[in-house]
């Protein structure tokens, strides 16, 4: 979930203002995101609508590769994107397990939550990203 809040984003966000940020671990991991305010909208749109039932995924309609993620929130903050991350320093900061976590990935697609009607605020990257930020 992306808030400036905390998470993810709340860490990258100071190197990549700092013009220090880049791709984690290479990059070709696949990243899905969502806004905050569509997963709060999700959550309350789940429990309201009796046409959902069972699970249905959070995650914004447009996964991308944390190298795409990566640039992306370098034009947010109006910096490059270039210093990679190396796998070890995941390790080091976050702990083995979870530095392993966030090098592994998925590529996760809201189909049955856009099938059953919820209407993203946040669908693109960029935008959801200048609204963060």
């Amino acid at each position: 979930m992306l808030t400036d809040k905390g998470g993810l984003l709340k860490e990258m966000l100071t190197p990549f203002r700092l013009g220090v940020g880049g791709p984690l671990a290479g990059g070709k991991m696949y990243f899905s995101w969502i806004h905050l305010e569509d997963e709060v909208g999700i959550l309350l749109w789940a429990l309201d609508s009796e046409r959902v039932s069972g699970a249905v995924n959070a995650t914004a309609p447009e996964p991308v590769t944390n190298k795409e993620f990566s640039k992306a929130l370098g034009r947010a903050v109006k910096r490059p994107a270039i210093a990679p991350v190396p796998g070890f320093v995941l390790d080091f900061k976050f702990g083995s397990e979870f530095g392993h976590v966030l090098r592994g990935g998925q590529r996760v697609f809201p189909r049955r939550t856009q099938e059953l009607g919820y209407g993203f605020t946040h669908p693109q990257l960029d935008e959801a990203l200048a609204d963060l930020v």
